[in-house]
């Protein structure tokens, strides 16, 4: 079985899909999927679905749900499969769970190699990092579980996963810069700024990148824009690391051209105190 959650929902057994089309039947697919072999508790998948008041049925249509689940995977997998569709979505006490390798749901892929990428960062290879976090970056189909109604419960997971994979994309744009990858990147960060107009962290990126690529009056204008909507929007300065940033660009610090130096860091923090 493979599952795809980060992006439109895909779960397929022998190249055919078992994805449920009523909304209720994907949510518990898509909370099973993200913790193959853990026990989801029956109240954790009722509030998903209901949140924190489920109809009197709900127990008996949550076990409905369940059974048209395991049907799909019967038909799937074929009447040769050994064991069958409740050795997969298998019943345990309080809950149920899908009884698949991690590496089958690509949200488990993704994290393996988003590790990697950070234990190369840390070690100083950014060659291993900025591919390690590329690859991650691949598995991604747009935004997660997009075709699919999230409760409570998929809300935060989701929120999480969208948090991480920004996370990710800075990370990796860290090490490309450390790789001397400036001009390259001056693209693909306006556009993440101008989705993220307050986010420091990639306004220090594209301040870096635009600096090496010979553009420093770009740069500053670059942080003018973004402490004004900080102090328009927030009525805060930018933070210290950034106000270091803009002040080693007006003095043209030597610093700011080291590309991969000793000290594994980020961007955002190359003039933390």
């Amino acid at each position: 079985m493979r599952i795809q959650v980060l992006g439109p929902l895909s779960a397929e057994v022998n190249g055919g899909s078992i994805v449920p089309t009523a909304g209720k039947p994907r949510q518990l697919l898509s909370l099973l999927a993200l913790y193959p072999g853990r026990v989801m508790p029956v109240p954790t998948l009722m509030e998903e679905i209901w949140g924190t008041a489920p109809p009197q049925s709900a127990l008996t249509t949550l076990q409905t749900y369940i059974l048209q689940l395991r049907r799909r995977l019967g038909t799937a997998m074929g009447p040769d499969a050994p064991g069958g569709a409740k050795e997969v979505l298998v019943t345990r006490h309080g809950g149920y769970l899908l009884q698949i390798p991690e590496d089958g749901v690509d949200v488990h892929a993704y994290e393996r190699l988003v590790r990697e990428g950070q234990s190369a960062f840390e070690s100083g290879d950014s060659q291993v990092c900025a591919a390690r976090f590329r690859a991650a970056l691949d598995l991604w189909r747009g935004p997660a579980l997009v075709d699919v109604r999230v409760g409570p419960i998929l809300d935060i997971e989701v929120m999480r996963l969208e948090e991480s994979r920004l996370v990710t994309v800075e990370r990796r744009i860290d090490a490309d810069l450390r790789l001397g990858r400036h001009g390259e990147l001056i693209a693909e960060l306006t556009e993440l700024t101008a989705r993220h107009p307050q986010h420091e962290g990639l306004h220090s990126q594209v301040m870096v990148a635009l600096y090496r690529s010979g553009r420093q009056a770009t740069a500053l204008d670059v942080y003018r824009r973004l402490r004004g909507r900080l102090i328009e929007d927030l009525g805060v300065e930018p933070s210290p690391q950034l106000q270091r940033l803009h002040q080693a660009m007006l003095a043209v610090d030597p610093q700011l051209d080291v590309l991969a130096g000793p000290r594994c860091t980020s961007t955002f923090d190359l003039f933390a105190a």
